[in-house]
């Protein structure tokens, strides 16, 4: 059994590759920034819905304004790519999204953070710029050991079943491989009207664990080695075979649903399995809006022919290189990501995608991961344990993955749709992403 401390020492190896001011502050001294407002913009997670919440308190201790403005996924990636990408000032903090992280922090477009972690006039010790699981900080570190960014989600791929007991009356368990998870579909599904198998539109990041529990890859060697890997056999049975989950098992429309209608359809009963990170899982044991707290179940992501590749990933905070309030935002992302906030956002609102080592040491972690009687931060620390392990999740984080993953969503409705086969798709996809990364110049 993986133990939390086992957990930290594998994670080392990463869930990814991967002029300022500075006038002289009393450490207790309060409304430092009155009057300053700062912009900030994040896509929408579970995470940051809960966190502004607690942002009025912050602005009454610091007497500073925060706008954050939360977007869809493929809406904010796209316009913080374009901010990023020409300097611009609209911005004081923004999201480094994971698998953005390798062009963003690459191209150097976000401000290096080590001269504010380092004074002690900006950053006090105890706050432990160290604390955090070395996986989760691996794609926001340059080559010199630079960070730019703190992470706020290590998101780990579970599944969950928001029926468990439909599961349980068919006299099965929740599933440990894919065949078993078609058996176990095949059994529950329309049982008291309820769809077996749920899923997102982001089909590059759920369909990839399928991917490689086939002996799939998306690329051959990354990130050396960048030549997609999209049309060869294991990735066009892996395609079929989810596909066939989604087409059999899923309810009508589900090509069209965002994380927040796919997490609606399990809270609200009208789906059950939904293989996925962590906080969206753990939802239906908290949310004031679940009538499914009594009958969820959780279990690792099922393992296919070649092995279990759960996802993990991390995302964090950091400072455009052309923000104006660096001093103020730098004092948010301290506040957003302290041990303190951390714990409470654990213990008030269960989010449960913790990345300080100290919180998820602490006793605090398997009381408030303890859902529905399961200890489900056991399986979380397991899946960032895989991670860390062999460093499979490299894929992710490198620049050229946004292009890449894009035909890969693409492929996918369309083989869903039926209106090309998976190995016809992927062929396409695959042509089209070496097109792309040849154009970009990229050597493949």
């Amino acid at each position: 059994m993986v133990t939390r401390r086992t957990f930290l020492r594998s994670a080392a190896a990463g869930i990814g590759v991967g002029a300022f001011g500075r006038p002289p502050v009393a450490r207790g001294q309060a409304k430092r920034f009155q009057g300053v407002t700062i912009n900030g913009a994040m896509f929408q997670h579970v995470w940051n819905t809960q966190l502004k919440e607690y942002i009025p308190e912050f602005e009454t201790k610091t007497g500073m304004k925060v706008n954050l403005d939360l977007q869809a996924f493929p809406v904010y990636n796209q316009r913080a790519d374009l901010e990023l990408s020409t300097r611009g000032s609209a911005w004081d903090v923004l999201n480094v999204t994971f698998i953005y992280s390798g062009r963003w922090v690459g191209a150097g477009w976000f401000t290096p953070l080590e001269e504010f972690v380092r004074d002690r006039n900006r950053t006090e010790p105890e706050w432990n710029a160290d604390d955090f699981v070395p996986g989760t900080m691996a794609p926001f570190v340059d080559a010199k050991g630079n960070r730019y960014g703190f992470p706020w989600e290590a998101g780990t791929m579970l599944l969950g079943a928001s029926r468990g007991d439909l599961i349980e009356k068919a006299g099965l368990k929740l599933p440990e491989t894919f065949d078993n998870l078609v058996a176990v579909c095949e059994a529950v599904h329309d049982k008291d009207g309820v769809k077996a198998f749920v899923a997102d539109k982001l089909h590059h990041w759920n369909w990839i664990p399928y991917l490689m529990g086939y002996g799939g890859r998306v690329f051959r060697d990354p990130p050396e080695d960048l030549m997609p890997m999209l049309d060869t056999p294991e990735a066009t049975r892996a395609a079929e075979f989810y596909a066939d989950l989604l087409r059999r098992f899923a309810p009508q429309g589900v090509l069209s649903f965002t994380d927040d209608q796919t997490m609606t359809a399990q809270l609200t009963g009208r789906a059950n399995m939904r293989t996925q990170a962590l906080p969206w899982l753990a939802t239906m044991s908290r949310s004031d809006k679940s009538v499914v707290k009594s009958t969820v179940q959780y279990a690792m992501m099922p393992a296919g022919p070649a092995g279990n590749f759960p996802g993990s990933n991390s995302h964090a905070l950091g400072i455009p290189l052309g923000a104006k309030n660096k001093e103020a935002a730098w004092e948010f992302i301290k506040w957003a990501v302290s041990p303190e906030l951390t714990t409470r956002m654990l213990v008030e609102k269960g989010y449960s995608a913790v990345c300080r080592r100290s919180v998820i040491e602490g006793p605090e972690f398997r009381k408030t991961m303890t859902l529905n009687g399961q200890d489900v931060g056991a399986l979380y620390v397991r899946v960032l344990a895989l991670g860390g392990k062999t460093g499979y999740m490299k894929y992710r984080t490198v620049p050229v993955f946004p292009q890449v993953g894009d035909k890969i969503n693409k492929a996918m409705e369309r083989i869903v749709t039926r209106q090309q086969s998976a190995a016809e798709a992927l062929k396409q996809a695959q042509a089209e992403a070496v097109t792309d990364l040849r154009k970009a110049g990229v050597k493949i």
